[in-house]
């Protein structure tokens, strides 16, 4: 699918449905579940804004360090029956092992992008931007219930969306 047909309640996507976020190669790759996130446009004129989705990563997280090597990510989306999946994925690290071992879920590989078989929508993402949060620039009661005095805020990735997959869409 174009980026311009995609048409849902965004900002339900993130906040109630959760995500994984997978950056690397088929050879090498990691995945996450994530929370945070937005979509829109950027750096286009009038109706010809790139299409991007953006998600903030943790430092602590391993897949901060995977993202940062990676020139693309995917961000996959899921039916409430995998919440089990994400909560497991959310809570391991792919630095001592693999992060789905124990889930149900199948990573596809597609032309240099992994993503989950079982997902619902994926959005294949090649990276444009990437910067650590200014704890300085964040409120105070914000940063102060997030992140401790000496701890780094997360990274942002910005993608532009390059594909779009939908349920049933990758058997046609």
């Amino acid at each position: 699918m174009k980026p311009s047909a995609f048409n849902t309640k965004i900002f339900n996507l993130f906040d109630q449905n959760w995500a994984i976020v997978t950056a690397g190669t088929p050879d090498r790759y990691n995945s996450m579940t994530i929370s945070w996130g937005s979509m829109g446009t950027i750096w286009g004129a009038p109706n010809h804004g790139r299409p991007i989705v953006t998600v903030y990563i943790n430092p602590l997280r391993y897949t901060y360090e995977v993202l940062n090597e990676s020139d693309r990510f995917t961000v996959s989306f899921f039916p409430k029956a995998n919440r089990p999946d994400l909560i497991l994925m959310g809570t391991r690290t792919g630095r001592f092992g693999d992060t789905k071992k124990g889930t149900n879920l199948t990573p596809v590989f597609d032309d240099g992008f992994v993503y989950y078989r079982e997902s619902i929508l994926t959005f294949e993402c090649e990276k444009l931007y990437q910067q650590t949060l200014d704890k300085k620039q964040i409120p105070a009661s914000i940063a102060d219930a997030f992140y401790a005095p000496e701890e780094q805020a997360h990274r942002m990735y910005i993608g532009e969306v390059k594909k779009i997959i939908e349920k049933g869409e990758e058997d046609e």
